[in-house]
């Protein structure tokens, strides 16, 4: 196999977190996990995507033309930074990244995680344990888990985190269940019921069988290929 060949069959552990929506502590359960998970020495990441309008490279209106770039990686450097992939150095990644694209180009985006990943592998002796919050990284793979944070107190729904959520593998519930058939008229019940289900409302601690779901997929020989 060619140098270049193998570099690109580089196999991670995979923890995905994902939601229906904004501020239902996606970015909490991740730092949550992290802080939980010390021997895991995650590598942690957030995609986002931005709107018509809104620059990929800094995630805020520029003026620029919107075909100016695509698609813009960063590592953070400093925990003291205040964005959400600083919040995950603080909670205890090995290293954390930032990954933005304008809204439908998260496959230009790619290349650019999988070149850093590779790079961060071979400064930190292979660090195969990656823990990312998205919904749309599942359109480019399938992770090791993934975990849906559902919150029924809150109506809006992505579209792109309804076409993924059967392949959750466990709901994290912010708050009881009962009152989604009312919130979600969109989502049929048998399928909100059919998952595993964990509650973990604001504040509180991972639940133990929930760390021990993502144990066991950490136990595992890297199988996900970026």
């Amino acid at each position: 196999m060619a140098r270049a060949e193998q570099a690109e069959s580089v196999a991670y552990r995979v923890i995905v977190v994902g939601g229906h929506t904004r501020s239902i502590g996606k970015t909490q359960l991740v730092c949550d996990l992290i802080a939980a998970l010390p021997e895991a020495q995650f590598i942690a990441g957030k995609i986002t995507q931005y709107g018509h309008g809104v620059c990929a490279q800094n995630g805020e209106h520029c003026g620029c033309a919107p075909d100016e770039h695509s698609s813009a990686f960063n590592w953070e450097t400093a925990a003291s930074s205040g964005t959400d992939s600083a919040r995950f150095l603080v909670a205890g990644a090995r290293r954390a990244f930032w990954l933005r694209t304008k809204q439908g180009y998260l496959a230009e985006g790619m290349p650019l995680l999988r070149k850093a990943l590779r790079e961060a592998g071979n400064e930190n002796n292979n660090s195969l344990n990656l823990i990312i919050e998205s919904n749309s990284l599942l359109q480019f793979l399938k992770p090791s888990v993934y975990l849906a944070v559902l919150d029924p107190d809150k109506q809006d729904f992505k579209p792109t985190a309804q076409s993924f959520l059967d392949r959750a593998d466990v709901f994290v519930l912010r708050h009881d269940l009962d009152d989604a058939a009312q919130s979600w008229q969109q989502i049929p019940p048998k399928l909100l019921h059919a998952k595993q289900a964990f509650l973990q409302k604001e504040h509180e601690t991972v639940p133990e069988p929930l760390l021990s779901l993502v144990r066991r997929a950490l136990s595992q020989s890297p199988a996900v290929r970026i």
